[in-house]
């Protein structure tokens, strides 16, 4: 996180997202912020909130995927949620503290993988001593049996013994396995259950035949969840999540009434009355203890087409300090988007087809007029943004996605001709296109 300047964020945004300056710049800063706040007295740091952003702009512009990259670039933990589900008939309130439960899981999740990989080395060393010792007989000698084993640690790494079969004592979890589904709010009760369980019917362990390979993968994973510390990754993952976890609330628009329309869905606002609490700051009851939601980054998002920020209640709009309007895409930002991100569709394509020996090639006129037909067809039809890129490519490759298997080695050019050739039928039947693009 220390490395991550404001200027290096949006410099890594731009690799996967094309335009959208000024909301790559604010959520680079709300994000710098978390780390200016961790250097303060503690004190003063409890006092400082998160900045929390509106971003408001038609689909498929780059909310969603601009958050996503955010908490991937940061290691923080990160979901996403429609605020819509939570307007679904058997709504209850409290089911808004799902999405901090969510959190908390990717959380635990996360600290786990990165601990196992911190351990990773001596738990594939403690692994193969004891996949040499499965395969070595109790039979040699001590100086014939160091010889030997060493040989066979040679053979194994070379990958010569991944086909033989050793028999291993497997672990198979009792009662700790067994998924009690607590009331919300009960989510203590409900691991206290589990370990009762776990208790009553302790851990059996079985013997397995199995191909060298196989075992090796289960010996290292007993071995990391012996050299990791359980209780401390609990702690360390409740800590990240506390401090630097991201709840993205997609659709928020649809929870906000118009000041015209205010009384004809009074559900819409008590979902932003039962959001409220969260986005403040509260406590939220998890299995894995209580989750402080005070300095919890929440980005929300919106096409606002017909509602707007001001139709929130004024106690929810006040938690989300930060707006940024993102501009629709036009023909320009589609030739950017197929040519310039890490991601590009035009690369994704040349791979998939790769496999099949199949050489994929764009030229520059082929991309403009999947640009301008793509910005044609948001135009004339719903405006899906970049998603529209899909569609078409979709479209135009259809028949050499079939056909790969049987034409190895081809070589194919999509050029400006093979595009219009491709598009024509939907060139031609206006109402066709509303259903296929």
């Amino acid at each position: 996180m220390s490395t991550l300047t404001p200027r290096g964020i949006v410099a890594e945004l731009d690799k996967f997202v094309v335009g959208q300056e000024q909301a790559k710049r604010m959520v680079a800063v709300a994000v710098r912020n978390r780390w200016r706040r961790q250097h303060l007295a503690p004190e003063l740091r409890d006092e400082v909130s998160p900045k929390n952003i509106i971003m408001m702009g038609p689909t498929g512009v780059g909310k969603t995927e601009i958050a996503r990259r955010l908490a991937k670039l940061s290691g923080a933990p990160f979901v996403k949620v429609e605020a819509t589900k939570f307007t679904e008939v058997g709504y209850v309130g409290r089911d808004v503290e799902s999405m901090v439960r969510d959190l908390t899981e990717i959380g635990i999740n996360l600290v786990r993988d990165e601990e196992n990989a911190r351990v990773r080395k001596a738990a594939e060393a403690a692994a193969e001593s004891r996949l040499m010792d499965l395969l070595l007989p109790s039979s040699f000698g001590s100086e014939e049996r160091a010889s030997t084993r060493e040989k066979l640690l040679q053979q194994f790494r070379l990958g010569f013994l991944d086909d033989r079969e050793v028999e291993v004592d497997v672990t198979e979890q009792g009662g700790g396995s067994v998924d009690i589904f607590a009331i919300p709010g009960m989510e203590q009760m409900g691991g206290q259950v589990k370990d009762m369980f776990s208790k009553a019917f302790p851990p059996k362990h079985s013997r397995r035949k199995m191909k060298v390979r196989n075992a090796f993968a289960v010996l290292v994973q007993e071995e990391s969840g012996r050299l990791v510390d359980q209780e401390a990754l609990v702690d360390k993952a409740r800590e990240r999540v506390e401090q630097t976890g991201i709840i993205f609330i997609d659709e928020i628009d649809k929870i906000a009434s118009s000041s015209q329309n205010r009384t004809s869905d009074i559900s819409r606002e008590g979902v932003q009355r039962d959001l409220l609490p969260i986005v403040e700051g509260s406590s939220v009851n998890t299995k894995y203890g209580m989750i402080r939601t005070d300095h919890i980054l929440f980005i929300a998002a919106g096409a606002f087409h017909f509602s707007k920020p001001s139709d929130m209640i004024p106690e929810l709009q006040g938690r989300f300090p930060l707006r940024v309007e993102l501009q629709p895409l036009g023909k320009e930002e589609f030739l950017r988007i197929l040519k310039e991100p890490d991601n590009a569709l035009t690369k994704q394509y040349e791979a998939l087809l790769g496999t099949e020996q199949i050489r994929l090639s764009f030229t520059d006129d082929g991309l403009e007029e999947i640009a301008a037909f793509a910005e044609d067809t948001n135009t004339r039809t719903e405006n899906i943004g970049a998603r529209r890129l899909y569609t078409i490519m979709e479209k135009i490759l259809a028949d050499i996605s079939f056909d790969a298997p049987e034409m190895p080695g081809a070589q194919i050019v999509v050029n400006k001709a093979y595009v219009e050739d491709h598009l024509q039928d939907v060139r031609d039947d206006q109402d066709l296109s509303q259903y296929i693009l």
